[in-house]
């Protein structure tokens, strides 16, 4: 028997894990996990395994990856903060941080690729603009695992590995994040293609939420308010998903965190709709041109044109009960904050993570956040200097590259075909 069953928050009916990505009853609701365990307890694993009684898995991974909190410094004197607590997910070996493709999305792939082996049939498909395929290609290299990425074809670059591996089919589409969704999706009809499910995928949002377990593990309480930059919004709920949790511990405190989401100009769907009070976001209104907001952002990997935002248990509801908020931040104001960061703290970051701190300064200087607040931010990636001068990169060359409209049987063959070969 399993130490966790799904529930599902729209109709409340219990299922067992088949890599399950939604109600079976077909209800319009993120699935959630419910652990055996209602106390935190950690286990004697590196990285983000030493959380696994709150996730998804049976087994683990020998991976030194996971989430480290510490608390600022430099950003904390500069924003005049008191408890100002980094959740660093990236390369930074003196704070024994040891995510080595740079990004948090690695939190996501560990698990994931964990739960495929236990409760799923067939090869994991995953959709990405650049930092979740790159996790997923790291963690096929580690485990030997086979997954298909389709990413955009400027995000090419950003598909490397510390670590050599020929388990990762790379699907280079001629278009943007939704054209790579699009694509992943039709690939996945085939039932021996498993599409990884971003936000339905409890392996994903529970990876992510070892940020804020590591958070109040190492502040000995629950933060006031959390800081994220997102693009589908997934970290967030699971930021929200995972303070839930240790509200029912008792020992972190009984107030969740106040979320404080944060998009870029001009791409800020969830910013207009939530600033409107509407539960769901409309496109001509929220945004409008959006391939061309899309390639004006600094950090293009904020930008899903469909966000689980509406869905019960997504954005919206995550906001209305911590009463939380969204913010929007230009590219001037993301990048001088890559540059304080830098100086201030002593390493490089994510385009996203600086579009953050960003947001963070803005809530301090109009007096959102007050100087006395616990605050956690998710600087969701950074590190890359860092590892480039440590480690080997290895570069995925692509295994196909295709139009955004691109004939979906024959690209299927393809895949399956390389799939085999690959065995």
């Amino acid at each position: 028997m399993r130490h966790y069953e799904l529930v599902c928050p729209g109709c409340g009916t219990i299922h067992e894990d088949h890599y399950t990505l939604s109600c079976p009853q077909g209800c319009d609701a993120l699935i959630r996990t419910r652990y055996q365990s209602k106390m935190l307890k950690l286990r004697e694993e590196p990285g983000i395994f030493r959380f696994a009684e709150w996730l998804p898995v049976e087994g683990a991974l020998k991976s030194p990856a996971g989430p480290v909190t510490y608390q600022s410094e430099g950003l904390a004197r500069d924003l005049g903060l008191k408890n100002l607590y980094i959740g660093f997910n990236g390369y930074w070996p003196e704070r024994d941080a040891q995510i080595h493709t740079c990004s948090f999305k690695e939190l996501e792939a560990l698990p994931t690729m964990v739960r495929v082996r236990e409760t799923g049939e067939g090869t994991l498909v995953v959709a990405s603009a650049g930092n979740t395929g790159r996790a997923f290609c790291q963690t096929a290299a580690t485990t030997g695992e086979q997954v298909v990425v389709v990413v955009p074809g400027k995000a090419a670059d950003r598909l490397w590995t510390t670590v050599e591996t020929d388990q990762a089919c790379i699907v280079l589409v001629d278009g943007d994040y939704s054209d790579t969704i699009a694509v992943a999706d039709a690939l996945c009809t085939h039932p021996s293609l498993l599409p990884e499910g971003g936000a339905k995928n409890v392996a994903r949002r529970d990876g992510m939420g070892t940020v804020m377990l590591d958070a109040a593990v190492t502040i000995g309480r629950l933060p006031d308010r959390y800081f994220q930059a997102v693009g589908s919004g997934t970290g967030g709920i699971a930021a929200w998903e995972a303070a839930m949790r240790l509200v029912g511990d008792g020992r972190f405190g009984s107030a969740l965190p106040r979320l404080h989401l944060v998009q870029n100009l001009p791409f800020v769907p969830m910013v207009r709709a939530w600033e409107a009070g509407r539960r769901e976001i409309v496109p001509a209104t929220d945004m409008p041109d959006a391939r061309t907001a899309v390639a004006a952002v600094y950090a293009d990997v904020l930008t899903n044109r469909k966000p689980p935002y509406g869905t019960r248990g997504g954005v919206f509801d995550a906001l209305t009960a911590t009463k939380g908020t969204m913010h929007a931040v230009t590219n001037p104001a993301a990048e001088a904050a890559a540059r304080w960061c830098e100086e201030a703290e002593g390493i490089d970051l994510d385009p996203a993570a600086a579009v953050a701190l960003a947001a963070l300064a803005d809530a301090v200087e109009t007096g959102t956040v007050g100087p006395d607040e616990t605050v956690l931010l998710n600087l969701t990636g950074g590190g890359y200097r860092r590892v480039a001068e440590e480690h080997e990169h290895y570069p995925i060359a692509p295994a196909f590259e295709v139009a955004a409209d691109v004939e979906t049987a024959s690209l299927t063959r393809d895949v399956l075909s390389w799939v085999r070969d690959h065995a």
